[in-house]
């Protein structure tokens, strides 16, 4: 995975009209399969111009470096994932969500194509990781939100130290699951849903 700061990841177009938005999709698509596949670092810019049914020029026409794909890749996995997140949180007691939203995130890490070949790699990566944490950060103000109008009792800064560590653990914990087999990952999850309510219980009582 890219280690250079530098590195250009903005995308060289900004799709506007439907047909541009159509090709990025189909360039993004594309390189997460390859991704999936063979991994960051074994995909080549060429592959995914191949794959996209388009030149390298044209695809560099959109983004600067595999870098820029990799990051533009990611982006939709956060926005998908706060989505769902501010969705089902809406719509379910607290003690339930935990049950509820780990078992939707293992499937989403488990099944998304290319999100273990693209967030491995996030520690290498500072756009990753700045992304990662805006992400973490986004998701921590929607439980806290949700916990301070619930649970007033609890204090400021506690609320608040929870609404962080409740997404990032159990974030660590679904990326290390989706590298193991799945009765091993199935087995983790579960003890992870154990722990998470034991916590929720013991803040809000």
């Amino acid at each position: 995975m890219m280690t250079d700061e530098s590195v250009d990841v903005a995308p060289r177009r900004r799709p506007v009209q439907a047909r541009s938005r159509e090709r990025v999709d189909t360039i993004l698509s594309h390189a997460a399969a390859i991704f999936h596949e063979v991994g960051v670092d074994a995909a080549s810019m060429s592959a995914i111009a191949r794959q996209s049914g388009m030149s390298l020029a044209s695809l560099y026409r959109y983004f600067p470096n595999k870098a820029a794909i990799v990051h533009a890749i990611a982006e939709q996995h956060v926005e998908k994932m706060e989505r769902a997140l501010r969705e089902r949180l809406q719509q379910l007691g607290l003690i339930d969500a935990v049950d509820v939203l780990i078992d939707e995130f293992y499937r989403f890490y488990r099944t998304e194509p290319a999100y273990s070949a693209i967030w491995s790699g996030v520690e290498a990566m500072p756009e990753l990781r700045d992304l990662d944490l805006r992400e973490l950060y986004s998701n921590a103000r929607d439980l806290d939100a949700r916990l301070k109008e619930e649970c007033p009792q609890i204090p400021d800064d506690r609320r608040w130290t929870a609404s962080l560590l409740l997404p990032r653990s159990a974030g660590t914990i679904l990326r290390l699951a989706v590298t193991l087999p799945e009765d091993q990952a199935r087995q983790l999850v579960e003890e992870l849903k154990c722990m998470a309510r034991a916590y929720v219980r013991e803040l809000v009582s």
